[in-house]
């Protein structure tokens, strides 16, 4: 066999052109502790702050205190596997979790993987759960208002889109209650729903899946899930993770309602984990970025102006109490973040007062920019009223006998505080709301005995939507109270009352 040159320098030539050289090149680190889902790797040079590291068998790691000999890094799976020695690699991408519409009525467990057993979900779009929070330039001031559904809320405590209301109370107050609630309400809104759960029972996450189901919100709902049972880096990131998938909704220019239920689970959660990563500790043995923790998870919540295309996020974080001590070192500080609390006490709770509002410790900082026009002149009304009952109830427990007026008062606010009982899984739309909040503080109620007055007001309600549909409409569509609503309103009342 006879071998040319000129074949085997085209041959060469053709093998020279078709080389490549592929260099990959991958930062890696050595395991030199584990335990305690905490992991100590001696590497890794050039690593990030919140960056993903691959350990052995498909676990994945955060890193989260990089120091000068080695880097701490918070495991999110199992630490069984992972031994002294073991190498690590860096994936150069910062934790992120799937976003789009194709998470809507999903379960998801923090890392949005989904954990409802109905197969992958269908999005090739992510995003890191830390992000800066929009800026003063791009935001606008909260105009718009939020309907709960719950007649307290929304008349007293009035919720806008894009504002942060805290709901505080001990364990079994109703707080979940209420944030399921205005979920429920949310039905023909147009509002997407992330209710976050953290450090809460199996059981109880899937309760709450179950009344959302049976009531159609999982149309409009993700639920992201950190139960008590999983690792606590991943109960610190389910937060971030719901907020980011929000941010996607508001970035389409649509508004969201976010729920995190419960923080003070969440700041135990951090607080575990900054302790067995040795940072130091400061009050109540939490770290000193706690409230940091906090801030930059509850600034996220915005609403954003035309320009940039006037979504909004409005967020309700949920903070429990001990003994009703909101002075306590978590709660002022959620406190001082959100624009308003929601207090909710035990002691009205036992005493059949449901939702349990403390009407002297809530507040909205927002307050009648974001109620409609009708709304607003009764909210204002009542509020003077309960104070005014409030102090009377106080004074005369001490008194015996009571003159004619005091007595009076006194009936209006029994009948007040039966009015603004409401329960749960019963939102009432805002048309509904003005009509018999309006009838209570002109007391058109006084001839009505207390404990009828739930049955009076869900029959009366009926009576007006089949008899007086126009006023209804009236209440949505014009600007404040007018003669033409308060003549009707007397007279449907009026009329109902010969036939209750």
């Amino acid at each position: 066999m006879e071998l040319k040159p000129e074949e085997i320098s085209s041959i060469i030539k053709e093998q020279i052109k078709k080389y490549e050289n592929k260099l990959e090149l991958v930062d890696v680190g050595t395991v030199i502790q584990v335990g305690d889902g905490i992991a100590r790797l001696h590497g890794l040079e050039g690593c990030m702050a919140g960056e993903l590291i691959e350990f052995p068998g498909d676990v994945y790691g955060m890193a989260l205190n990089l120091e000068e000999d080695n880097v701490g890094c918070v495991l999110l799976g199992s630490d069984k596997d992972i031994k002294e020695g073991d190498t690590v690699k860096r994936t150069g991408r910062i934790v992120e979790v799937p976003v789009g519409n194709a998470l809507t009525g999903r379960v998801v467990n923090a890392l949005g993987q989904p954990i409802d057993g109905k197969g992958s979900i269908n999005t090739n779009k992510f995003s890191p759960i830390e992000k800066i929070a929009p800026g003063v330039i791009t935001r606008k001031s909260v105009h718009e208002p939020l309907q709960t559904g719950i007649k307290a809320i929304d008349a007293l405590f009035p919720i806008g889109r894009g504002q942060r209301e805290l709901i505080i109370g001990d364990r079994q107050t109703g707080k979940t209650a209420i944030a399921i609630d205005t979920i429920l309400n949310q039905a023909d809104q147009d509002v997407m729903c992330i209710y976050v759960a953290i450090g809460q029972k199996r059981s109880t996450v899937a309760q709450i899946v179950e009344v959302l189901q049976q009531r159609g919100a999982m149309d409009y709902t993700i639920v992201v899930s950190a139960t008590a049972s999983e690792l606590a880096p991943l109960q610190y990131i389910a937060p971030y993770a719901g907020i980011t998938m929000a941010e996607e909704f508001m970035a389409q220019g649509k508004d969201c309602l976010i729920v995190y239920d419960d923080l003070s689970k969440h700041a135990t959660a951090y607080r575990s984990m900054s302790l067995l990563l040795r940072r130091p500790p400061g009050r109540e043995a939490f770290p000193g970025d706690v409230f940091y923790l906090h801030s930059r998870l509850l600034e996220r919540a915005a609403k954003l102006n035309e320009e940039n295309g006037g979504g909004s996020i409005t967020a309700l974080p949920i903070i429990e109490t001990l003994e009703g001590d909101i002075s306590a070192y978590i709660p002022t500080n959620v406190i001082s973040i959100t624009d308003g609390q929601i207090f909710l006490e035990t002691d009205l709770f036992f005493a059949g007062q449901r939702p349990a509002i403390n009407t002297g410790l809530s507040v909205s900082r927002v307050g009648g920019d974001a109620q409609i026009k009708t709304m607003k002149a009764i909210g204002g009304k009542l509020k003077l009223s309960i104070a005014e009952y409030r102090d009377l109830v106080a004074f005369s427990q001490f008194g015996s006998d009571l003159d004619p007026e005091t007595q009076a008062r006194l009936s209006h606010g029994e009948r007040l505080m039966e009015v603004l009982k409401q329960a749960q899984y019963s939102p009432l739309n805002v048309e509904d709301q003005v009509i018999i909040l309006y009838v209570v503080t002109h007391n058109l109620l006084k001839d009505i005995p207390v404990d009828q007055i739930s049955l009076f007001e869900k029959e009366f309600l009926d009576f007006v939507h089949n008899n007086y549909p126009e006023t209804v409409k009236m209440i949505s569509e014009r600007e404040g109270l007018d003669d033409e609503i308060r003549e009707n309103i007397k007279k449907a009342i009026e009329e109902f009352k010969k036939s209750f």
